[in-house]
């Protein structure tokens, strides 16, 4: 083996797939359960999607399931999305369903990259394309460069759309509030913030809150809930699942007026 072969293959590859991506459809920030949903349909529907994780590994807190027990809970609703990525489930009691969260959250990686959604991990927003009062794509650099606190100026994509799969930070909203004169499409117009824990509230409001929170921004997962100011569910993961779903149609439903 070649060593400078090697070397050159990850280069050449990994520069490929980058420059592939500098203009998108939808960058998807936060490689959770509700950014890889979001991603799967959005290219299942066949949109151009990139999707940037500022950690090493895709899934957000999927991999732990509840408190490190790597079993996690989908309600009835949200089975059918388990079922979409071929995630097998078993049913506790009426109306719940247990899953291995190690498959559940490998599988949605998987399905997610197959359906042809372009993972970059590694990479942070640390800042956003925002033009006539509407966010049009990232501004990114390493994650190690944002942990090392080092001054390297950053690299950026285009995108029609941007989604804020960050969970409990909200860390694109964020920005985009701590940066810009702007108010969002909240009660107050700023993020409201996430509320204690209760699962019957949270699963129904994750739903209700995964929507566009400015023009070209959309929210979805935990980050809807924080940003919108509602509650955290815990280890259920039904409401995670059906928020990408929704995302991804109602972004779907924007692009097409595009053409």
């Amino acid at each position: 083996m070649d060593e400078r072969i090697i070397t050159q293959a990850i280069l050449d590859r990994y520069f490929q797939k980058l420059k592939e991506n500098l203009s998108v459809d939808v960058a998807v920030v936060g490689g959770g359960p509700s950014g890889l949903v979001c991603s799967y349909f959005l290219s299942k529907n066949g949109y151009k999607v990139a999707l940037f994780e500022r950690k090493l590994s895709i899934g957000g807190g999927m991999w732990g399931g509840g408190m490190m027990f790597n079993e996690i809970v989908v309600q009835e609703e949200g089975k059918r999305i388990l079922d979409e990525f071929e995630i097998r489930s078993r049913p506790y009691c009426e109306g719940y369903y247990t899953a291995d969260s190690i498959e559940a959250i490998s599988t949605l990686c998987s399905k997610t990259v197959k359906a042809g959604v372009s993972i970059f991990n590694l990479i942070s927003a640390e800042d956003l394309i925002v033009r006539e009062n509407r966010v049009k794509g990232l501004v990114l650099n390493w994650t190690a460069v944002e942990m090392a606190h080092l001054h390297v100026d950053p690299l950026t994509i285009h995108s029609k759309f941007v989604v804020d799969a960050t969970g409990h930070a909200t860390e694109v909203v964020a920005i985009l509030q701590r940066k810009n004169d702007v108010r969002l499409s909240t009660e107050t117009g700023k993020i409201v913030g996430e509320r204690s824990l209760w699962a019957e509230a949270a699963e129904r409001d994750t739903l209700l809150n995964t929507r566009e929170v400015y023009p070209g921004l959309y929210v979805t997962g935990m980050a809807a809930n924080a940003t919108f100011g509602s509650y955290r569910m815990g280890p259920v993961f039904g409401g995670m699942l059906l928020s990408g779903e929704k995302a991804a149609s109602l972004i779907t439903q924007e692009l097409k007026r595009w053409k």
